[in-house]
């Protein structure tokens, strides 16, 4: 059994779905990555998972348990991490402020751990989030969301804006943050750095799953082509529970 195990998901906003019955599987230690065009229905799935946006169908279960229709405190406290794609830190407090905010006092040998895993923070600990760089500013919303010791992270485009040497330095970290035994489900455009470090992925095409493979595959798939240009796909989705 996997850890997180999504089953024809249905979710949307309005009277619209966006996602039209999604399944997918993460596993501790894994690194699972959801591609596709604008519009696919990705990030639409980490909230759905989040709590922050309720399932309108299929099973999200995490460890076993059912998470539809929880709350997010419920869902935080069960051991889901989730670093946004935007507005993720906040400029205005210290880094060590914004530990403060998730943990009011985080044991020192918690916080040394934490910051183990980026450890461009630990100078900056007295810092204003404001005066950091691009990248330290995304490492800062992980280690966040990482002092809470989650079993999974789910984080929403962590590349997004950073020059390609940092794009570089925050996926080694994500890999380190996997290796750790953590479990990570990340959306992420730029396929040609995430796939290769990937365990498996997933394309979504208008919120369906379209291709599924281990990552480096799904990036050698001429298909891959075809889910970016709008077309469909001529094979289906590999079987469910692959993503070990």
């Amino acid at each position: 059994m996997s850890l997180l195990e999504v089953r024809d998901l249905v979710a949307g906003y309005g009277d619209t779905n966006i996602l039209h019955g999604v399944s997918l599987d993460a596993e501790a230690g894994k690194i699972v990555t959801l591609i596709g065009p604008n519009g696919a229905g990705k990030s639409t799935v980490l909230k759905a998972v989040m709590g922050l946006l309720k399932p309108r169908g299929g099973s999200v279960r995490f460890a076993g348990e059912e998470l539809a229709g929880r709350e997010v405190e419920d869902i935080v406290a069960a051991g889901i991490g989730y670093v946004p794609q935007v507005e993720n830190i906040f400029p205005s407090l210290t880094v060590a402020e914004h530990f403060r905010l998730v943990q009011s006092s985080p044991p020192p040998a918690e916080l040394e751990l934490v910051l183990n895993f980026f450890p461009q923070l630990k100078p900056r600990l007295g810092k204003m989030a404001s005066v950091l760089s691009g990248g330290e500013r995304q490492m800062l919303a992980i280690a966040r969301a990482l002092i809470l010791k989650p079993r999974l992270m789910l984080l929403d485009e962590p590349s997004a804006a950073l020059a390609p040497q940092v794009v570089a330095a925050v996926f080694d970290r994500i890999v380190a943050i996997a290796r750790s035994g953590i479990a990570v489900l990340l959306v992420e455009q730029n396929v040609k750095v995430a796939l290769p470090l990937s365990d498996y992925a997933y394309a979504l095409q208008v919120g369906r799953n379209v291709l599924a493979a281990p990552g480096p595959d799904l990036l050698a798939d001429p298909q891959l082509n075809d889910v970016y240009l709008g077309k469909a796909p001529n094979a289906g989705m590999a079987e469910d529970g692959a993503a070990g």
